[in-house]
């Protein structure tokens, strides 16, 4: 089992290398033995869904889909490197690509403070 538990934790986009990509999203994390699950919505993404296993280092194998405020319908996989931030919280660097239009970049969520 990972020193990572990702059960009720929200995050928010910190950086994102890739243009024209989501801006202000919040990701909602649940989390249950290996499997990770939640939602994400806003900064162009009116509803988003995700599912993943999480490793031994607290990695996860990750699934995504959404769609955007336009309408379109976008899906693909993330691997997600987790760290801990000094004061506690956790910062995810997630090299994905965008299955639905090729496109491959990497962002950075960070846990928001409660």
């Amino acid at each position: 089992m990972s020193s990572f538990n990702y059960n009720n934790r929200r995050f928010h986009m910190r950086d994102r290398k890739n243009p024209g990509q989501f801006t202000g999203t919040i990701f909602y994390y649940n989390q249950t033995d290996d499997v990770v699950w939640g939602h994400y919505v806003g900064g162009g993404c009116k509803y988003g869904q995700f599912m993943a296993v999480v490793d031994a280092n607290g990695v996860l194998d990750l699934r995504f889909q959404h769609m955007t405020d336009e309408g379109e319908w976008q899906w693909g996989k993330s691997l997600s490197t987790p760290e801990y931030l000094p004061d506690g919280r956790i910062m995810l660097s997630e090299d994905f690509i965008m299955e639905s239009n090729g496109l491959k970049a990497i962002s950075v969520v960070e846990e928001l403070e409660d």
